[in-house]
């Protein structure tokens, strides 16, 4: 007996060319609209398959009554569940009829027009592969956030991927429209079963077929985040050790794929991707874990690291990936989380203190004397500049102070002058503008203030504004992220994240009196990259919400 049932409509439209794969599992909340967002994209779409991996909750149902009154619409029911999404896109990818295909996931949606702008760039360009921009819509504030977006800034066409390795990064499978005799011929499938981030290994097979890509600008998926689910994704669940052990598995099994088909340099650029993105990632992450989990982690990540050359490292060895990449792998135990942590945020932030071997190197620390010297050669605009910050509400006012360190002589040569503030509001994205240009003036000697930890070395320039709690407050409830810009002597400018001190009494929650709201609650918190971030909760109705946000916490 087969593996699967299959439920079957098809309508053959001469002028459409492209199959739009769906798959999903107990996701009867989602996948309808999944399906309709596929059918809606007009006559570019010929068929829709959809591919229902066992689920219980009455979706495969909902797909059959759908197919009722859409011609379009192909229902597969696998009989067991794979566990993964591999297994059930290979399935869909085996039955669909199209000369292009795309995958889609029961939980996003296709914007209006998407799969009509891949198909039209890729059979003006003869490209077997055509991708789009994705967007991040984080659910339920809305959202958006562009993934990999200088991919995809204007029109162009790859002839070869090598011409352009940044194509490692966009490890999407889903904003991409493929010619399926190419998939085929070249036997480019998914991991089968449990195989978290297969589309990382995916990509990286396409990537090694060499197809000819086209680009476009245009918005051609909408990735749905829940991280409130009841059930997190694949991806997102990142609470054990074992997904951090199938990513390393993707990154390698994505490196040794490029790598045997004779791209070398994609190869690099994978291993390159993983310093600068998954690695970063999950030292942000890290300090929130158990012991255990911590020592895992470390000891499966140096294990990894162990794998790469000289070559690997040697290429940007300034770059803050490669710099926390080359600690780990120096220490045998977790250790300095912290200023990992900060040196993984975006932008990075090298906190101090800044220690120097004995011939006077910038070195990690005494204990982990990982050299520091390249970053002497990094233009100030890219440096990891340390700024902490603390801020103190108060009736009389609410105070934001700033302090920018020294990293190795190098802030003193650039001479910094002025630092610009601005609040960005988490969800909404609207921008606050705080006291413009504000002075750096030089500190004294032992003037560091509360929260400071280690010694300062080389000293420090600081600054102090008026935060205008009135105008965050107007939006409503909110949280704002603190964003800075240091300008230097020659017109130079660096945008940077400040390090939030943490002494006492400095993340307190406030109740400063409002001539408008009556009062707002602020409460400044560290987030998990170590940055000063600021809640904003006005009148009775923020009170109350603040109120019950604390008690689902509590009760979750």
């Amino acid at each position: 007996m087969n593996a699967e049932s299959e439920t079957e409509r098809d309508t053959r439209t001469p002028s459409a060319g492209v199959a739009v794969v769906v798959i999903g599992y107990d996701d009867a909340a989602h996948v309808t609209d999944a399906v309709r967002s596929a059918l809606a994209q007009g006559p570019a779409v010929r068929e829709v398959v959809a591919v229902d991996d066992c689920s219980t909750d009455g979706s495969a149902g909902l797909l059959d009554r759908l197919a009722v009154s859409e011609p379009r619409l192909r229902v597969i029911r696998r009989r067991a569940n794979s566990g993964g999404c591999g297994t059930p896109r290979n399935t869909g990818l085996d039955a669909v009829t199209s000369p292009y295909v795309m995958f889609l996931d029961s939980d996003d949606v296709l914007p209006p027009g998407a799969a009509g702008a891949l198909l039209t760039a890729a059979e003006g360009a003869h490209a077997e592969v055509a991708g789009g921009l994705c967007v991040r819509r984080e659910l339920p504030s809305g959202r958006e956030i562009p993934w990999q977006a200088p991919l995809y800034a204007s029109h162009a066409v790859v002839p070869h991927p090598a011409r352009r390795p940044r194509l490692v990064h966009d490890t999407l499978c889903v904003n991409k429209l493929y010619r399926t005799g190419f998939l085929r011929a070249h036997g480019i499938r998914f991991p089968e079963g449990r195989f978290p981030y297969e589309d990382v290994v995916f990509t990286a097979r396409v990537l090694a077929a060499a197809p000819r890509i086209a680009l476009v600008p245009d918005r051609v998926y909408v990735w749905h985040v829940r991280r409130s689910a009841g059930r997190l994704s694949i991806s997102l669940d990142r609470s054990g050790v074992e997904n951090w052990r199938a990513r390393t598995e993707a990154c390698r099994q994505a490196y040794e794929v490029l790598l045997g088909a004779g791209q070398k340099e994609l190869a690099r650029a994978v291993r390159a991707k993983f310093l600068d993105h998954d690695l970063r990632m999950y030292l942000r992450e890290l300090g929130l874990r158990d012991a255990a989990y911590r020592r895992a982690w470390w000891e499966l990540t140096r294990a990894y690291l162990a794998e790469y050359d000289a070559d690997d490292w040697a290429r940007n060895p300034a770059a803050p990936g490669r710099l926390a990449g080359q600690v780990v792998l120096a220490s045998p135990e977790p250790r300095d989380l912290s200023r990992l942590r900060e040196l993984a945020a975006r932008p990075a932030r090298l906190c101090p203190p800044y220690a120097r071997a004995a011939d006077g190197t910038p070195v990690w620390s005494d204990a982990v004397p990982v050299s520091l010297e390249p970053l002497r050669a990094r233009p100030v605009r890219a440096l990891p500049l340390a700024v902490d910050a603390e801020l103190r509400p108060g009736v009389r006012g609410t105070r934001l102070r700033l302090r920018l360190h020294e990293l190795y002589g190098r802030v003193a040569q650039a001479g910094p002058e002025t630092v610009e503030v601005e609040w960005l509001h988490r969800d909404d994205g609207d921008v606050v503008a705080g006291d413009t240009a504000m002075p750096l003036t030089p500190c004294e000697s032992g003037s560091e203030p509360a929260g400071t930890t280690g010694p300062v070395r080389d000293g420090a320039w600081s600054a102090e504004a008026a935060v205008d709690l009135a105008a965050l407050a107007a939006l409503g409830v909110g949280t704002w992220d603190l964003r800075l810009r240091v300008r230097f002597r020659d017109g130079v400018s660096r945008d940077v994240s400040a390090h939030a001190l943490m002494g006492p009494g400095l993340l307190r929650r406030s109740a400063v009196p409002s001539a408008r709201h009556g009062v707002v609650l602020v409460q400044p918190y560290v987030t998990h990259s170590g940055a000063l971030a600021l809640r904003v909760a006005p009148g009775v109705r923020g009170v109350l919400s603040v109120a019950r946000a604390r008690l689902r916490r509590l009760v979750h």
